[in-house]
């Protein structure tokens, strides 16, 4: 049998003060000068925290609350002095209370149509159940319905979850990332249908700034990807409302019809996360919130979480960087399974063949980042559900460019012609392996070349040829 915990013995502790009477509350408030408020269905702490007028860390101060997401109904929170008094909860009623029923969303609703079914407006249900957004609900929330004309239709209590949007179908795919999509024929060629582009958001951006990029690719004839990130700085000043707002602009965004979003980029690293905050659980959060809101908006949009930095180097770096295996099985301990299609994946440091599991000549060479086909394997087995989508695979040649700077160098020896042979032999495990939904070649027609060789990458090489192209032709069977 499993213990209890000290922490759940102390909510249930907690909860069962909860019986006590609203009523109660409200002598205290009169004994004591102290505010107690008791939470109610549909409550966080950041509407409570706008109806008193104070400040969400003072509530937590006042309460000893370590998590501000960890709020429960029937809670009494003190209210800490110099917040406005609220009006009466319970003023005495002119006529009959409205009878007040719930509702269990189900995949598919919307606010305005389960306020047409009851008889309300969405107006009555936002404000009923504390719901900023309309747009934002998802599948198993109960929603108080008050004053509504219908009665909803009978319905069998379920004895499983309720379902989640279905995984958005599909066989293997091929795509590149592009900076400034100069060559569409030249991926047309190489077996390409998917093209990738970033979207850096900062918040107050409206979802209208995704529009060009889409209206691009249908142009040319491609689905595209988004990868869309944010500013970090933004995001470690106030989590839980950069991820609301976030999820806003997800929403906006997926209403514009793309074709696929990946939910920010390389989350373990504090280049993309803020420093002291990275772990996987706290990603998920982000993850849970964007992938409801994108399904809310539009069901048919491929949602990928975002792909972690393959790395190993979290000893050097502590509360800079986690290592991508231990990022992703945090990911996965906190349900983020339940809130993607496909499983985000990175891989651009290879200087082997795709079919090589050991030999290389580098430091740590036993390292699973360092071979194309142990990455499957690592991120098949912490999420064996899932499809994978290769968001960025790439292999770095400075052919034709120079010499890489000392933090590339370990690439220094392969050839424009091995980069073809390999993103070829990659293809084609993917394509053959059952696991791999999508491969985004990185990259297609970048040019830097600095401290950040990106253009040693792109296949698109300083001569204008494409020797990758004709490989990945073949390799995609045509």
């Amino acid at each position: 049998m499993r213990r209890l915990t000290p922490a759940l013995l102390l909510l249930l502790v907690m909860f069962a003060f909860t019986s006590l009477s609203v009523s109660l509350a409200q002598d205290q408030t009169q004994n004591t000068g102290q505010t107690i408020h008791v939470v109610q269905p549909g409550e966080n702490l950041y509407r409570i925290s706008l109806r008193y007028g104070v400040s969400i860390a003072a509530i937590q101060q006042a309460n000893n609350i370590s998590n501000r997401n960890l709020i429960f109904v029937g809670q009494r929170l003190i209210i800490p002095t110099g917040g406005t008094t609220p009006p009466p909860t319970n003023p005495p009623p002119t006529n009959p209370p409205p009878t007040t029923t719930t509702y269990t969303v189900k995949r598919g609703d919307t606010l305005g149509g389960i306020a047409r079914q009851f008889g309300t407006t969405v107006q009555a249900l936002a404000s009923a159940n504390n719901i900023a957004n309309p747009n934002l609900i998802y599948p198993g929330q109960v929603l108080q319905i008050t004053g509504g004309t219908s009665t909803p239709p009978p319905t069998t209590p379920p004895t499983n979850p309720p379902p989640s949007n279905p995984p958005v179908a599909g066989g293997f795919e091929l795509g590149g990332h592009v900076d400034g999509f100069r060559y569409p024929d030249q991926m047309r060629g190489a077996g390409m249908t998917w093209v990738k582009k970033q979207l850096f958001w900062s918040q107050g951006q409206p979802a209208s700034i995704a529009q060009p990029m889409i209206d691009q690719a249908r142009s040319m004839g491609f689905k595209i990807l988004l990868g869309i990130t944010g500013d970090p700085g933004q995001l470690g000043a106030n989590r839980s409302q950069y991820i609301q707002d976030f999820a806003v602009f997800l929403a906006g965004v997926a209403a514009l019809n793309p074709d696929g979003i990946e939910v920010w980029n390389e989350p373990n690293i504090d280049r993309q996360w803020p420093a002291g905050q990275i772990s996987g659980a706290a990603y998920t959060e982000m993850l849970r919130a964007g992938y409801t809101a994108i399904k809310n908006a539009n069901r048919n949009v491929l949602v990928i979480s975002a792909a972690p930095a393959p790395t190993g180097a979290e000893g050097a770096f502590p509360g800079r960087v986690v290592n991508d295996d231990r990022f992703i099985r945090d990911m996965a301990n906190s349900g983020a399974a339940n809130f993607m299609d496909c499983v985000g994946i990175h891989y651009n440091e290879g200087i082997l063949p795709p079919t090589a599991t050991s030999g290389d000549p580098r430091g740590n060479s036993s390292h699973y980042s360092r071979y194309y086909p142990t990455m499957v394997s690592v991120y098949s087995t912490t999420f064996p559900g899932k499809a994978l989508c290769f968001t960025e695979l790439g292999y770095l040649s400075p052919e034709g460019f120079g010499p890489l700077p000392a933090a590339f160098s370990w690439a220094a020896n392969t050839t424009v012609t091995q980069q073809a042979e390999w993103l070829a032999g990659a293809v084609r495990q993917a394509r053959s392996s059952g696991r791999v939904r999508l491969l985004i070649v990185w990259n297609v027609d970048f040019t830097r070349y600095d401290d950040d060789p990106m253009a040693g990458y792109a296949i698109i090489r300083p001569n204008n040829t494409c020797p990758a192209c004709n490989t990945l032709r073949s390799a995609m069977g045509l």
